[in-house]
């Protein structure tokens, strides 16, 4: 047998290819028959495999791998190994943590380009300032997911990033979609894992978050800590967040910047995407159909509807939102519950309404009757009630500038 069609047959038959026997013939000049037996009778999970000569680096290898995804440098690691006894050269632990870098992009890059309706990715682009019209200061935050095969992505203008939030617009985005994704990629976020039992090796889900993703269908993914997210998701945000500015001092309140929000994210889902080449709106035709049904609408409503509770701090105030709402200074210390009606925020109590405010994007709101009792009970405890008024009218006023 020549050494040239037995290679050909050899390479064919590792690659599953089914060869055209005329054409290898032709090409090589040779009997087709003696091409077909050779192929026929290789097998090429039976071959012989020169075992690896050992190297002075394989007891380090693993260790190498933990370093470099904790984005330490070669020669960092190449000090640190040799105090554990390894006594190689620098060049070969540099030419390792090259190929455990290379590794680490190709293992990325296959875990995002997935088939359709497997893969979604979410992220949060934080604390992005945007100012209005009348020059208000909205401190806003972007949730987005991105499927990994047609590239559709939904964006969700939010004013924090707890879990309730994180939830939400979760549930949001599978009602965008019309299905959820067999498996999502977090990275380290809180509302997620569970730090105080994860290390880099073994990451623990968050319980209520692990409940949730049960109840939807899909499968968390967790990024080790420290290990880097695929890049096209990066430049999604940093793409979202220049269309953004130039809105800056063009909107008058919360509801036209979530108008504008969804009108980018439409834009940009009828766009060419740079990964793929074809509109993510085309292309989640083909991957709307291998995404699991929607959960049915009770177990939804059970999400959102959902109590949200808050202990009342120091200051005698409540967080909703990423803003702080008064309340009065008795409740110091107690667990209350939040109730939202249109633009209204309902502070219960043991079933009773103790506030109400209206819902506003200012840091701070304060109540004068509940300014008054918080200055009373510290520095200004010695003050009348005229002074104390006044007091709180001048803070107000501040407040309101800030």
């Amino acid at each position: 047998m020549r050494k040239d069609v037995y290679e050909r047959m050899r390479q064919m038959k590792k690659e599953g290819i089914k060869p055209n026997y005329a054409e290898i013939s032709r090409m090589m000049n040779c009997d087709w028959r003696t091409a077909k037996k050779q192929y026929e009778t290789l097998d090429v999970d039976k071959e012989y495999q020169r075992p690896p000569k050992p190297s002075k680096l394989d007891p380090y290898k693993e260790i190498i791998r933990e370093k470099v995804e904790e984005k330490c440098t070669a020669a960092s690691i190449y000090q640190f190994i040799k105090k554990k006894g390894f006594t190689g050269g620098y060049t070969i632990v540099k030419d390792c943590c090259a190929k455990c870098k290379d590794e680490g992009v190709k293992k990325a890059t296959i875990r995002f380009e997935t088939v359709p309706g497997l893969q979604g990715q979410v992220d949060w682009k934080e604390e992005l300032k945007m100012i209005s019209r009348h020059d208000e200061v909205f401190v806003i935050n972007l949730f987005l997911i991105v499927l990994g095969y047609s590239r559709k992505k939904f964006w969700k203008l939010t004013l924090d990033r707890s879990q309730d939030t994180l939830i939400r617009a979760m549930i949001d985005s599978f009602r965008y979609y019309g299905g959820v994704p067999k498996e999502i990629l977090f990275d380290n976020m809180k509302t997620v894992i569970d730090q105080s039992k994860s290390n880099y090796k073994d990451v623990v889900i968050n319980e209520s978050f692990y409940q949730f993703s049960k109840d939807m269908g899909f499968e968390v993914i967790s990024c080790r800590p420290f290990r880097p997210q695929t890049k096209g998701k990066v430049e999604n945000l940093a793409k979202f967040t220049s269309r953004m500015m130039p809105y800056n001092h063009e909107f008058d309140d919360i509801d036209e910047l979530n108008r504008i929000v969804r009108e980018i994210n439409e834009d940009i889902n009828n766009e060419i995407s740079q990964a793929t080449g074809e509109v993510p709106n085309e292309r989640f035709l083909k991957e709307k159909e291998y995404l699991l049904p929607l959960p049915n609408n009770d177990l939804i409503n059970e999400y959102l509807s959902k109590p949200i509770t808050r202990i009342v701090t120091k200051e005698s105030m409540v967080v909703y939102m990423n803003n702080k709402y008064s309340v009065d200074t008795q409740y110091i210390g107690k667990t209350v519950t939040l109730s939202i009606e249109q633009e209204y925020l309902n502070i219960i109590y043991k079933d009773k309404i103790i506030t109400t405010h209206k819902i506003s994007g200012k840091r701070f709101n304060y109540q004068k009757e509940h300014m008054k009792k918080i200055l009373k009970s510290d520095a200004f405890r010695f003050k009348s009630d005229d002074e104390l008024e006044k007091i709180a009218e001048q803070n107000l006023k501040l407040y309101d500038k800030l």
